[in-house]
């Protein structure tokens, strides 16, 4: 075979060729990328405020004084963004490459809400997978984090439906999620525990079940050496 002559597809005659026509390539068409959007239906804001107000007025608390006048719809404004994730479309790409080696986020903000006092908890989380057919985009990490962190919470539902949300989106060969948080229910009251924190893991597939993937995962998240 002479390696310089160029490559003709048997399946795409020449325009050359006496009667040859052009046989089009079959189109395979693009999935679309799944919409993922937070219900606000349940949100009413003015309801909301007037709830704080009264809140605010139980604990014996003025919100009639011009610092404290706007306060209670403050409150209600605030922890209704808390709990609104933003929209996002969950973009995935072909792995035409191959690529079988780990994909990870780290240093992932989050930020939530404990659910028995409804106070803040805010740390960080790592996020990993080992591909399968698809790879997602990477700001779509930090975007699935946001979409559990944003509601009443504990942190660890929240490092499991992450990696469970990604499985079963995905279907990747193993998911890896660790986050590490300081909660503001325990270090502003009760015990108080000031520069505490609390570390939380999920692992699926191969990340769970082979050894060295999940040694290498934990090392790259500075959980091991």
């Amino acid at each position: 075979m002479d390696l310089a002559a160029p490559f003709t597809d048997p399946a795409t005659p020449s325009a050359g060729t006496p009667g040859a026509a052009r046989i089009p390539r079959p189109q395979t068409p693009l999935p679309a990328p799944l919409r993922v959007v937070h219900d606000t239906d349940g949100i009413d804001l003015d309801e909301a405020e007037n709830a704080a107000a009264r809140f605010l007025a139980a604990l014996g608390i003025d919100t009639a004084t011009e610092s404290l006048r706007g306060t209670p719809g403050r409150m209600a404004r605030a922890y209704a963004e808390l709990f609104t994730p933003r929209a996002f479309d969950l973009t995935t790409f072909p792995n035409d490459e191959g690529y079988d080696e780990l994909v990870l986020a780290r240093s992932i903000p989050v930020r939530s809400v404990c659910e028995h006092h409804l106070l803040p908890f805010v740390g960080t989380a790592h996020v990993g997978y080992l591909p399968g057919h698809r790879i997602l985009g990477l700001s779509k990490l930090a975007r699935v984090v946001e979409y559990f962190a944003c509601r009443p919470q504990v942190q660890e539902r929240l490092t499991k439906q992450v990696a469970d949300w990604l499985q079963a989106q995905l279907e990747p060969k193993g998911v890896g999620v660790v986050i590490e948080a300081e909660h503001t229910c325990m270090t502003l009251r009760g015990v108080q525990a000031t520069g505490s924190s609390t570390l939380t893991s999920t692992l699926l597939g191969t990340l769970r079940e082979d050894a060295r993937s999940r040694a290498e995962f934990l090392s790259l998240t500075g959980l091991s050496t």
